[in-house]
């Protein structure tokens, strides 16, 4: 079995090879050709562990993440996570990775197909609240396939943003970075907004002048009690996106608009639509909603255990 470790996964695809992959994900997603039971949700208070399997025609593979939020406080990762990938026929097991650094990579690169297909092809200014690994990943992934010369960030806590500016300025170097003093400002002054926190109250101004002719990622809730966007976004939509079904149980930002009727059930489309067509949604304002699938884990593994196996990356071990 092959071992990737953290490093070894975060220099092994550039983020157009990721890209690739996750286009190929949804073109599997949409043909249909695969199976993916519903993930297994675990709590114990603040603990939630996330039990996440699919099988494609090669290979199956299973992912197990723990997520606490308040880990941060104690200076310690939000996610950990293990994905395991076997031969599909065989059964074999063929890699163990870090899954926390899988999710991290994989989901930027869902939050930018959402760019891609949801926002201007010249929005410049991006907004990202939320100064977590999500927070980092999706202003990365974002600006390979936008022109952006500007991020806003916002975060509660203050000496958090500080370091994380720092941080994405070692990234992203050519790119001015500024801090929010609210989300009322960073709105205002991005084409593009992402959120990426585990807020249980929306993050947003619910405003609809304020929002409007915005592009919004929701990347942060994963859970029916969480919420980043408010009532009045959904009545400047003529679409919601989402990348799977499954998000609409999953994620307060459409159960409960859902629930309470300020959202149409009919307006709530994959973006796989928009990826097999080739197509942009070109309306005023736009929402793409991630939750995330087990299908993009396997695929990005995929590409991973094949070009780790060529370049004899990673360290082979026994069981």
């Amino acid at each position: 079995m092959l071992v990737l470790n953290q490093q070894e996964i975060e220099d092994l695809l550039s983020p157009q090879e990721v890209l690739i992959a996750i286009k190929k994900a949804f073109s599997i997603f949409h043909a249909g050709s695969f199976h993916m039971p519903n993930r297994m949700h675990a709590y114990q208070k603040d603990n939630t562990l996330l039990l996440m399997p699919c099988f494609t025609e090669n290979y199956f593979g299973t992912k197990l993440v723990s997520v606490n939020p308040n880990n941060t406080a104690a200076g310690k990762p939000s996610i950990y996570g293990t994905m395991i990938l076997n031969d599909g026929k065989s059964g074999e097991p063929l890699a163990l990775m870090n899954g926390a650094s899988l999710t991290a990579i994989r989901t930027g690169a869902v939050g930018a197909i959402g760019v891609e297909y949801i926002s201007p092809s010249n929005s410049s200014y991006l907004g990202i609240i939320g100064t977590g690994i999500q927070g980092f990943t999706q202003a990365i992934f974002a600006s390979s396939v936008r022109p952006i010369n500007k991020i806003t960030v916002f975060d509660l806590e203050r000496e958090k943003l500080k370091t994380f500016i720092a941080k994405l300025k070692g990234k992203l170097p050519d790119i001015h970075i500024y801090p929010a003093k609210n989300t009322e400002e960073l709105v205002r002054k991005s084409d593009i907004v992402i959120c990426t926190t585990s807020s249980k109250t929306p993050v947003l101004p619910n405003d609809p002048e304020l929002l409007k002719g915005k592009a919004f990622i929701g990347i942060g809730s994963y859970k029916p009690d969480m919420r980043e966007f408010p009532d009045e976004l959904f009545s400047l939509l003529k679409n919601v996106w989402v990348d799977t079904p499954f998000a609409v149980k999953e994620s307060g930002d459409l159960a409960i608009p859902l629930a309470v009727n300020i959202l149409d059930e009919n307006l709530i489309q994959p973006i796989s639509n928009l990826i097999v067509t080739n197509k942009l949604d070109q309306s005023e304002t736009t929402f793409f909603k991630s939750v995330g699938m087990a299908l993009f884990d396997v695929i990005i593994a995929e590409y991973m255990y094949n070009k780790a196996v060529n370049n004899n990356i990673g360290t082979q071990i026994n069981l």
